[in-house]
């Protein structure tokens, strides 16, 4: 019988989730719990990690998972990795459905960096109002900057945690995606923002801010995706069913 995990996080795993409920393929949708704010897939959920490879692997021996789906944020590298070796160990087989990243368009100004410490390294004394598009797990990277630069940060959901900046550093607005071209540019200037900080998400949800810099002429120091080993990789939900439908 056929079991598949989805590993989910991203809108197009909730769209998967649709298609593989609608085609009667069996499945569970795995997700962080990073946001509490998530849209409610069709497949029946779990919550949480699972503790490294070796939790991984007995989640699928116990499931008896004969196909895993990695639909993760493209950032979530570490859940990626892990998917990889235990599915390698249980010889299982293994889809990466990743949408393309942006590419910078004439007119953009990117600071492309490898990553978040290079971003914060690559904030100049002039960029004094600075918008942190980075969600809250990152944050931590840009302490040492707080008495040079005041933040703007956007997060999906408002939680008890404290943010490791400090409090008079920074604006915290809640929002989920998408955003509108015209919303962002006015959130731009309302706010004086001189520099935007984003991950290379790709994904039309939140490009509206690129779009945004591109029009104002802010620039945008862009952190590249993590190296992840080679592995099998889609772009759609359609070419995940695809792949699945051809291993059936």
């Amino acid at each position: 019988m056929t079991q598949v995990l989805l590993l989910g996080g991203t809108f197009d795993a909730y769209v998967l989730s649709t298609l593989l409920h609608a085609s009667g393929i069996a499945g569970v949708y795995s997700y962080a719990g990073a946001t509490q704010t998530r849209r409610t897939p069709a497949l029946p959920m779990r919550v949480g990690g699972f503790g490294g490879v070796e939790g991984l692997l007995a989640y699928l021996r116990d499931k008896q998972i004969t196909h895993v789906i990695d639909a993760t944020h493209p950032f979530a590298a570490q859940m990626s990795r892990n998917a990889i070796a235990a599915c390698a160990a249980a010889g299982i087989p293994l889809l990466s459905m990743e949408r393309p990243g942006w590419s910078q368009q004439a007119g953009d100004h990117w600071i492309q960096v490898p990553d978040m410490a290079a971003a914060e390294q690559a904030l100049r004394p002039d960029d004094r109002r600075v918008f942190l598009a980075i969600g809250r797990k990152q944050l931590a990277a840009f302490a040492g900057k707080a008495e040079q630069h005041h933040f703007v940060l956007r997060v999906v959901d408002r939680t008890e945690e404290a943010l490791p900046l400090p409090a008079d550093s920074h604006e915290l607005i809640v929002a989920r995606g998408p955003f509108r071209v015209e919303d962002e540019i006015a959130l731009l200037k309302r706010h004086a923002v001189d520099c935007i900080v984003s991950k290379n998400a790709g994904g039309a949800d939140t490009y509206a801010k690129i779009e945004a810099a591109r029009a104002l002429r802010i620039p945008v120091i862009m952190v590249d995706r993590p190296q992840l080993p080679q592995r099998l990789r889609c772009q759609t939900p359609e070419q995940a069913m695809g792949w699945l439908k051809s291993l059936l």
